[in-house]
């Protein structure tokens, strides 16, 4: 499928140790042509980690795209009425990001855009990266799985020995995900083999 035409919003939360693979989905994107707006979560503007800075992470990711992206809910919002993307990914997408959105909370741009954007019945691709995912956001995730038009980026157990409730999405199969999401379809296997350590 030929991205080109395609306005992808692009939310960015807190998973500071999956940013890099994230910001390569979004090179891959961008050279495919697509039209990227980024959406920033409170925290990735404000917290500097030990996997980069957060004014650094956000003026990279808005050169990557060649767009400015949206920090407020207020800057959010009009994404419903505008209509204006052809899907949204959340890349990556916290624990905390998929259960607020999956009990309807929108406290954070990026659970704004993904409410608003959600509303015209248009794909939501969630990259999950998240330590408690088969512990205490496990419900949420299997809710989110059978909500219509979420799809979720395979994923897998990335240390079961050491991290045994953590799940991270695949990013390098955020491309063929949303591919297959404006097609209505969800990219199968959803659970992948765990990574041997």
């Amino acid at each position: 499928m030929d991205l080109s035409n395609c306005t992808i919003g692009y939310g960015v939360t807190g998973s500071f140790c999956t940013m890099e693979k994230s910001k390569s989905c979004l090179r891959r994107l961008a050279r495919q042509g697509a039209t990227i707006v980024p959406i920033f979560s409170y925290n990735v503007q404000k917290m500097d980690t030990r996997f980069g800075r957060a004014k650094e992470n956000i003026e990279e990711i808005q050169d990557i795209t060649k767009n400015k992206g949206i920090f407020t809910i207020d800057e959010a919002e009009p994404i419903g009425p505008k209509n204006h993307l052809d899907i949204m990914v959340i890349a990556p997408c916290t624990g905390n990001t998929a259960a607020k959105f999956n009990l309807g909370i929108t406290d954070s741009p990026v659970l704004m855009a993904a409410k608003a954007h959600i509303r015209n019945q248009k794909p939501l691709v969630i990259a999950l990266a998240t330590n408690d995912a088969m512990g205490a956001n496990f419900k949420n995730i299997g809710e989110l799985m059978n909500t219509k038009n979420v799809y979720m980026v395979p994923l897998r157990q990335d240390d079961y020995r050491k991290k045994p409730n953590s799940l991270v999405c695949d990013m390098e199969q955020i491309e063929m995900t949303i591919i297959s999401a404006l097609s209505g379809k969800q990219i199968p296997p959803v659970i992948l083999a765990p990574v041997e350590n």
